[in-house]
């Protein structure tokens, strides 16, 4: 004898994620540590190049800050982590690691051309003493390195992009 029942149609929605514990438990603890866990990058980091922009839209009214902008030094993600007083830094580095290749890629290539640029200036301000000059490399290296902070920052943030991944995902 065989069934005629209907058999319950397949949906054609994909069915959504079921999340870990743990899953669940390290995305609350990146939340709470300010550690975006979809990407896996915390907008800590920026502060890094913050600074940098700071002293240099500084240098064209008081050009005695071009020598604070002198010291700033590069600092990679980790570098910049395991100097700093953040409370998860070794939460940061981990999730940075961990962090998804394509995404890494992407924020690693936009601070590494915020690196190039802010060192480039720096050098070439330590080759000119004078402060008319210095004050236009700082008005120049500033219109460059702002949008790229803003960039890394929505790369950190996850973007538009990344928010309609996450949403079809789960």
């Amino acid at each position: 004898m065989t069934s005629t029942a209907a058999r319950p149609a397949k949906s054609a929605r994909p069915t959504p994620r079921q999340s870990s514990p743990d899953k669940g438990a390290r995305t609350a603890e990146l939340r709470a540590a300010n550690i975006n866990p979809r990407t896996g990058l915390a907008t800590d980091y920026l502060n890094h190049f913050n600074e940098a922009v700071m002293l240099l839209e500084m240098i064209p009214n008081m050009p005695e800050c071009a020598e604070e902008f002198l010291g700033w030094q590069p600092l990679s993600y980790a570098e910049h982590f395991t100097a700093s007083n953040f409370s998860a830094r070794e939460l940061a580095i981990s999730a940075y690691d961990s962090a998804d290749a394509h995404i890494r890629t992407e924020f690693d290539n936009i601070t590494a051309a915020m690196t190039s640029i802010l060192t480039a200036v720096g050098e070439a301000m330590r080759e000119t003493k004078q402060d008319e000059t210095r004050a236009r490399l700082a008005e120049q290296a500033t219109g460059w390195v702002k949008p790229l902070v803003a960039l890394a920052g929505a790369i950190i943030n996850g973007g538009a992009e990344a928010d309609i991944d996450y949403i079809m995902t789960h």
